[in-house]
């Protein structure tokens, strides 16, 4: 059987570099990924330097390499330093929407073969960072079949755009609203996970039990979804066609609280939890370079020995926001923002991770690759 042709844009990013690896994993897919900053490390994929606001660029490469693509995952992102002002900011909302329509209008004239589309959003779409709708303007849980709040928002110029495409020529279309995404990815926009191992390590070095960074709000329930299994989302909305046409959020299934999966966090780096000792990852990481650059040469880590090139800046930021609590460094956001993942069940996929397992294996993982000292 012939195989089917994947292109992953954003391949660099937390997401784009989750599905170049789970798709590059099955037999019966060929994998090409783009992104600015070209991953290593993945083997069975072919991968390209591309920056989306390069139009001519885009014109080149898919010319080149897009004619037998079947699917598109769409996962880039250009964010401003700071993250949150940049979520309202009406050129950066246009930017996004052009670096998607530099890619696709090629696409869609070369890869006559093209069957289906995956469109990365997430929980923003509902308003939640925009004072216009902000968190009085929501229903709990968030469903997908509610309708839009109107708001100034990169993901509905994305969506519109191509559901507009969709009337030119026929494919499919699946756009996917996971929750806050955790995962290796190294310089990332929003990723968490890498500013809390890094601080782990540190203290972990400095002879410290693992202090919570931010205060203790023992009931402040939060979701997450693991970077692996929105990826395997992402194979099945491919091949599945119930997926087709869907709109659907993605979480773990569970829910979980920063003082309760502490704990976790600890122990599977070889560490006791210490006591409250409130932090900003984005204003006192950065100040411990010189520390991590020791651990990194000490340990011959596969790591940059700046802290900012390996976790990203923005990733600074938005670990704060989601640790510090309520109006650190973003919206303020008081109470609980849960995710409906009926949609997803529903129609066919129905995989789910127990969220403190999922702390403990990416730091068991960035271990093993050498990312962070062993425990």
């Amino acid at each position: 059987m012939a195989k089917r042709k994947v292109l992953v844009a954003g391949a660099s990013g937390l997401v784009g570099l989750a599905a170049v690896r789970e798709f590059a994993a099955r037999p019966d897919w060929a994998v090409v990924g783009v992104s600015r900053r070209r991953p290593a490390g993945i083997d069975g994929a072919e991968l390209h330097s591309l920056d989306l606001l390069d139009a001519a660029a885009c014109e080149r490469l898919i010319t080149d390499a897009g004619g037998d693509v079947t699917h598109l995952v769409y996962a880039a992102l250009q964010e401003q330093p700071g993250l949150m002002p940049g979520w309202l900011d009406d050129e950066l909302i246009a930017r996004n929407g052009a670096m998607l329509r530099n890619l696709f209008e090629p696409l869609s004239r070369v890869a006559e073969g093209l069957e289906h589309v995956s469109l990365l959003h997430g929980t923003k779409a509902y308003g939640l960072h925009h004072p216009e709708v902000g968190q009085d303007g929501l229903h709990l849980p968030l469903r997908e079949r509610e309708p839009r709040r109107p708001h100034p928002n990169f993901y509905f110029v994305q969506e519109d755009y191509l559901r507009e495409k969709q009337r030119e020529r026929p494919f499919g279309l699946t756009v996917f609203r996971p929750t806050v995404i955790y995962g290796d990815a190294p310089g990332a926009n929003m990723n968490p996970l890498l500013p809390i191992a890094v601080y782990a390590a540190l203290e972990r070095a400095a002879g410290r039990p693992l202090a919570f960074p931010g205060p203790r709000y023992e009931h402040r329930v939060m979701e997450a979804v693991d970077c692996d299994l929105l990826a395997r989302a992402l194979v099945w909305a491919a091949g599945d066609r119930a997926a087709w046409g869907g709109t659907f959020n993605v979480t773990n299934g569970d829910t979980f609280s920063w003082p309760h999966v502490w704990p976790a966090i600890a122990d599977e780096l070889g560490m006791a939890v210490g006591p409250v000792r409130p932090m900003s990852f984005v204003n006192d990481l950065p100040k411990r370079d010189a520390e991590w650059a020791a651990l990194v040469e000490r340990h011959g880590l596969h790591a940059p020995p700046s802290i900012v090139e390996l976790v990203g800046y923005n990733s600074l930021v938005y670990a704060d926001f989601l640790i510090s609590g309520p109006g650190a460094s973003g919206p303020d956001i008081a109470g609980p923002v849960l995710n409906s993942t009926i949609a997803i069940r529903q129609a066919g996929f129905h995989e789910c991770m127990d969220t403190e397992d999922m702390f403990r294996k990416w730091l068991r993982r960035l271990q093993q690759r050498g990312v962070l000292p062993p425990a």
